[in-house]
């Protein structure tokens, strides 16, 4: 046996949508139903466990052997879902680096990340049967207890033969559409450096990383003291049935002279500026309680294993665009930051359950409970967290790709890069915290907003104007930033004119380092990694100006599959923070052995032993890839007894 393609389905009481595969598996009435197999692409065999049948001794033997290569769709819930059926103890996992995964192969594509869509994109013959989410919700669930089914919890096999029968035919033929992908798309292998990294997220996901359930649970009670107390202050107020409706509060502030079509966060720091204090008052009140922090809070709650730890958080290859990870479950990628300079007390006081000195001392308890949410991730006993991250990586790259001298020479000596952008701007020294040091500002927001083509819009959605700058000033300032860095704005044209020329032409071309090519219905762009980018039937289109740009078929705004357009400034995009995203990893596999368990961005976050060097984990997660000769990297760190954005 050299590979074993598999498909499995199971019952567990939890929430698999909620929970996640590493709590799901912990339910005490977890169990495998369906067991579908091929080996080395025979026929495919089913073996129904939930009826009593029992797994070849082979096939069980293959599951944890090195030599035999298990391919799956999100391989990840099969490895997961069968280290329990083995008898795993809980909190370990099968080793992941003889496992497969089909859709990890069908995101290095640029397709979609589910098994129905990769089979209707591709065109398979054999596709993913419809019927199959009834058959998932009436097998795999639980079920509502009613007087026509005896008031009985759960779908028993014997209580639907057919459905039963149908169910299998089902499971069979997940495991042929796996296999047809794998066969459809066997001209474009994916590399073996990109299963390495596999291999290390899925690590990373089974380690998972410690909560503090103290600080989760009070904040939750917390939570709803607050919004109790909130709620009574705005009926009081408004005399309002229901003050969170948005209606009833339009309405109110429009019978009190305040008019608004809607009540977003960002009309409500509008409004707050020109209101009269009694509605200044309940526009603040409607505020805090807009504050969604303790979902943060549920969702740790619903994820948290047995041994306190959550898992499966990141998703390799969720952003198929770049091959960035996507957050799962608690969302990593977009934790609220924190700026209370007292972080340790506050939390002490929310692990103590002291609601009326959290009130006394921090007035805003839902703002308080948000800046606290990192600070929920801690390290294990004994140990601390070593936080690295890389500075201004994005800057880095652009600047290292396309040439321009004066940002490299800047990173060469460690200075600021909105502090220079903003002196090759307005042509005068310009220092943080000295002289002309309100100009920084404009600099950082011009950095921001501007490397990838962006105009006025993109300084307006950058918070330009929040900050105090002029609308009339915009223009002169997206000018200013352009004919600062000449060599980028030529690295946007050159990679839109090698990409038009490659799609129309069906040529390879190469431009700064990074090559375009078309091949079987595919534009691939190989990044200076040795990575490639791939966009679905790439053709020359037109934009919303008129003008000629290459259109593809990727997974748009809407999650549905559509045609896109893009064009030289938003090819960049991709290409840096792909590039940004191959830099991560290649200092996460420097990093590999000093227990890694997030990753956010451009942030490594490692649980330490106290022997570890803070500055020998920075000094590796800052050295240069081989491939990237010139790149200047640095990265910063600092250590912490519980994870926060120093």
């Amino acid at each position: 046996m050299k590979t074993l393609s598999i498909d499995i389905e199971s019952y567990s009481s939890a929430n698999l949508a909620k929970a996640g595969v590493y709590r799901y598996v912990e339910s005490p009435d977890f169990e495998i139903l369906l067991f579908s197999y091929s080996i080395d692409g025979d026929e495919v065999q089913v073996v129904a466990l939930a009826s009593g049948e029992k797994l070849p001794s082979d096939v069980i033997a293959a599951l944890t052997d090195e030599t035999v290569t298990k391919w799956a769709f999100n391989a990840n819930f099969e490895r997961v879902c069968l280290s329990r059926f083995i008898g795993l103890p809980t909190g370990e996992y099968i080793n992941p680096v003889s496992w497969k995964c089909s859709m990890v192969w069908a995101a290095t594509m640029g397709l979609p990340l589910s098994l129905e869509g990769v089979g209707s994109v591709l065109k398979l013959d054999k596709q993913k049967l419809t019927e199959g989410k009834e058959l998932i919700k009436y097998f795999c669930q639980p079920c509502t207890p009613t007087k026509a089914n005896g008031q009985r919890t759960r779908n028993h096999p014997y209580h639907a033969p057919d459905k039963w029968s149908a169910f299998k035919k089902y499971n069979i033929r997940d495991v042929e559409t796996e296999i047809s992908i794998q066969e459809k798309l066997a001209k474009f292998p994916v590399p073996d450096s990109i299963w390495e990294e596999y291999h290390l997220d899925q690590e990373i996901n089974d380690r998972g990383v410690a909560l503090d359930m103290t600080l989760v649970q009070e904040s939750i009670a917390m939570d709803g003291c607050s919004r109790s107390e909130l709620s009574t202050a705005m009926k009081h107020l408004t005399e309002l049935d229901n003050p969170n409706s948005v209606q009833q509060m339009k309405q109110w502030l429009a019978d009190n002279g305040m008019e608004t079509d809607t009540l977003g966060k960002k009309v409500v720091v509008e409004l707050l500026k020109k209101a009269p204090p009694d509605l200044a008052d309940v526009l603040s009140l409607r505020q805090q309680l807009a504050k969604s922090s303790v979902r943060k809070y549920q969702a740790m709650e619903n994820a948290v294993c047995a041994d306190g730890r959550a898992r499966g958080m990141f998703q390799f290859f969720g952003a198929n665009r770049t091959g960035r990870w996507a957050g799962r479950l608690i969302q990593m990628q977009n934790l609220p930051q924190n700026h209370l300079e007292e972080l340790a007390e506050a939390r002490a006081l929310v692990r103590f359950g002291d609601f009326d000195a959290l009130e006394m001392l921090y007035e805003d308890v839902p703002d308080t409970l948000s800046q606290l949410i990192r600070t929920a991730f801690v390290p294990r006993a004994g140990a601390r967290f070593i936080v690295s991250d890389f500075s201004a990586i994005e800057a880095r790259v652009i600047a290292w790709l396309a040439g321009e001298q004066w940002r490299q020479d800047v990173f060469a000596k460690g200075g600021d890069i909105y502090c220079a952008s903003a002196t090759q701007m307005f042509k005068v020294p310009v220092e943080k915290h000295g002289v002309n040091g309100h100009l920084r500002q404009k600099g950082k927001i011009a950095e921001l907003a501007l490397g990838y083509g962006g105009s006025v819009g993109a300084l307006k959605a950058m918070g330009a104007l929040d900050m105090g700058l002029e609308e009339d000033e915009l223009p002169q300032l997206v000018d200013a930033w352009r004919q600062a860095n000449p060599h980028i704005v030529k690295f946007w044209w050159d990679v839109d004119k090698a990409a038009m020329e490659s799609v129309r032409h069906k040529r390879t071309n190469s431009t700064h380092g990074i090559t375009f090519s078309c091949q079987s219905g595919m534009l691939f762009i190989t990044l200076p990694s040795g990575r490639r980018l791939a966009y679905v039937k790439p053709r020359i289109g037109e934009n919303k100006f008129g003008g000629q740009c290459i259109t593809y078929e990727g997974v748009g705004s809407t999650k549905k599959w559509e045609r896109l357009d893009s064009y030289g400034p938003k090819f960049v995009e991709n290409i840096v923070q792909a590039t940004a995203r191959d830099i991560l990893c290649s200092a996460m596999q420097t990093l590999r052995h000093c227990s890694i368990v997030m990753h956010v961005h451009d942030e490594v976050v490692i649980e330490a032993d106290p022997r570890m060097s803070l500055k020998a984990v920075c000094e590796l997660m800052g050295r240069t890839p081989p491939w990237g000769k010139g790149l200047l990297l640095r990265a910063d760190g600092y250590e912490t007894d519980f994870y926060k954005k120093d």
